[in-house]
């Protein structure tokens, strides 16, 4: 071996112990330039290190970072690809810290910081210059959905886990808590009953509601216990740093949750409400809210009530609430409905002197021939206008004899046509109308084959609240009361149906008026119960037909199974 090799061998052995010496170690260095994002630092190695600016200003709040300065930062890296040093000042401070925080740990003792960001699982805190992970779950006592009021606030938190071979702190803001809850479970006890008052400082406010910081515990005002008036945001009324008192509506030692309230400290507006407010009664009201739908009037404090678009003018081409009222309007108002266990309450503003449909009804009787302009066609039939703000309508059905799905596709707005008066209410504000109903020698044609009693079979095509429109197979148009739907009180409810059902009907009656066949699914059970009656004798007390009817037709499926088995034998 040459001397050139052996000093080789001796200054590489050197090197590599010095390497060894610094990388994964706290070490001194010193800064010699400063420019807008990085910090250069010497740390005696052949060559200097970066570190940045922000990692810096983070790190090293108390103080700035000036040229000259000597700080410890941690050697990842003696060289990377581009010849410097790989510093870090933020894992420096992490790695003095591990011993701090392993005593923390030891004595199960608090220390403070501040939530300054999201990661994946949990949030980063800032416990002076050190970064620490919080997991979701260590946040609070109770799962936390939102926590931007925690954002930035000072907080204690006890040390939970340390890896220091992967440079992890994990914290917990809930042990703090629980064991803070604990301490100061008698105090709690003690001063918070349900039903009590006490004093508060508003600590956070969010959107939900305002967090009231109690002395030894915290407690959430929600937003709709702040007042009895409607509020949109708890700030709207509260401030951060302002004295409270407020009222202990629920109290939980084992979840350690208070629920406070300022509004219950005053008396409820609705209480005996219904003795000063009657319905079908006029009062003054401003408005306090506008919707899509209505506005909100507030008769007084705490006592506010709704008025749907529809009950604030006859005019029907006004259907935007902000056309109508303003905000802070007065406004004159007739209560509709006053529910005392829903606490709501509706209004009407349309006067009944103006009601258009009293003249409507008079102008408009059943059976008259009009002519009228098409408007909106719809997939159920054409809705025609009959004057300025008043429309009718031709259901599809009602069209032609030969009615098909089709049938509204032969018109189109604006087409002036012929019609007659079918039915007009009054009270749900409805004028029907009919085409096909002009021309009855297709009616008188079709019923020739019509016989009283006969049971057909036929399709639901109309609800309404009176009963079920349907379609015979001749294309005649059908109804069956409510009434006539059942004989079981309970199952005369025409929504039971949906439009195509099929369903079986007796023809009882045709009336000629009306150009329609009047049926009856009453009349199917009631001959069926007396055939039941006839052949039993009598119905057992409290046994339904359809129990009856089902009894029946086991009785024959038994029969069956007893001939097979004679005949098998």
């Amino acid at each position: 071996m040459t001397e050139n090799t052996e000093n080789f061998e001796a200054l590489l052995d050197q090197s590599l112990k010095k390497i060894k010496n610094f990388e994964g170690k706290v070490v001194n260095g010193k800064v010699i330039s400063i420019d807008h994002n990085h910090a250069l630092i010497d740390v005696g190695l052949k060559s200097e290190g970066r570190v940045s600016m922000d990692e810096l200003r983070f790190c090293d709040k108390e103080k700035e970072i000036k040229v000259g300065d000597k700080i410890d930062v941690f050697v990842e890296r003696v060289e990377d690809k581009n010849g410097e040093a790989v510093l870090s000042r933020e894992k420096a401070k992490k790695e003095v810290a591990f011993d701090a925080f392993n005593q923390l740990l030891e004595k199960d003792k608090a220390i403070d910081g501040k939530i300054y960001g999201k990661v994946k699982g949990g949030y980063t805190v800032d416990i002076d210059g050190v970064i620490t992970f919080l997991p979701g779950s260590q946040v609070d006592i109770k799962p936390v959905k939102d926590i931007n009021h925690l954002i930035e606030q000072k907080l204690s938190f006890k040390v939970l886990k340390i890896d220091k071979e992967r440079g992890n702190i994990v914290i917990s803001r809930k042990a703090f808590l629980e064991e803070s809850f604990k301490k100061n479970l008698k105090d709690v006890k003690k001063n918070l009953k349900e039903g009590g008052t006490v004093e508060g400082i508003v600590k956070n406010i969010t959107d939900y509601g305002a967090f009231v910081d109690l002395g030894t515990t915290d407690g959430l005002i929600h937003l709709t216990d702040i007042s009895w008036k409607r509020i949109n945001h708890p700030s709207d009324y509260l401030k951060i740093g302002q004295t409270v008192k407020v009222k202990v509506l629920k109290f939980s030692p084992e979840s350690s949750k208070i629920s406070l309230g300022i509004k219950q400290l005053t008396k409820d507006p609705w209480k005996d409400i219904e003795k000063k407010y009657k319905e079908g009664k006029k009062y003054i009201g401003k408005v306090s809210k506008i919707t899509d739908y209505g506005a909100f009037i507030e008769l007084e404090d705490g006592i506010e009530g709704l008025i749907h678009v529809s009950e604030m003018t006859w005019d029907k081409k006004k259907n935007n609430p902000s056309e109508i009222v303003k905000m802070g309007d007065k406004v004159d108002v007739m209560v509709l409905e006053l529910d005392l266990d829903k606490r709501k309450l509706s209004f009407r503003m349309k006067k009944e002197s103006s009601n258009p449909w009293k003249e409507y009804s008079k102008k408009y009787k059943k059976g008259k021939i009009i002519e009228c302009k098409v408007g909106n066609i719809a997939e159920y039939g054409i809705f025609v206008n009959l004057e300025e703000n008043l429309d009718g309508m031709v259901h599809i059905s009602d069209i032609d004899w030969e009615w098909d799905n089709k049938s509204t596709s032969k018109f189109k707005t604006g087409d002036v046509i012929k019609s007659i008066i079918l039915d007009v209410n009054e009270e749900k504000q409805r004028i029907s109308l009919g085409i096909k109903q002009l021309d009855d020698s297709p009616f008188k044609e079709k019923i020739k084959d019509i016989k009283i009693k006969d049971v057909i079979t036929c399709s639901v095509i109309h609800i309404k609240d009176t009963g079920v429109k349907v379609k015979l197979d001749n294309n005649l148009d059908g109804f069956i009361d409510k009434k006539n739907l059942s004989m079981d009180e309970s199952e005369q409810n025409p929504r039971r149906y949906a439009a195509n059902e099929k369903l079986d009907a007796m023809i009882k009656a045709i009336d000629k008026e009306n150009k329609i066949i009047v049926l009856s699914i009453k009349d199917i059970e009631s001959k069926e119960q007396k055939k039941i009656k006839k052949e039993f004798g009598s119905l057992d007390s409290g046994a339904t037909l359809g129990k009856i009817l089902g009894e029946k037709k086991n009785s024959k499926k038994k029969t069956v199974k007893s001939k097979k088995g004679k005949k098998n034998e």
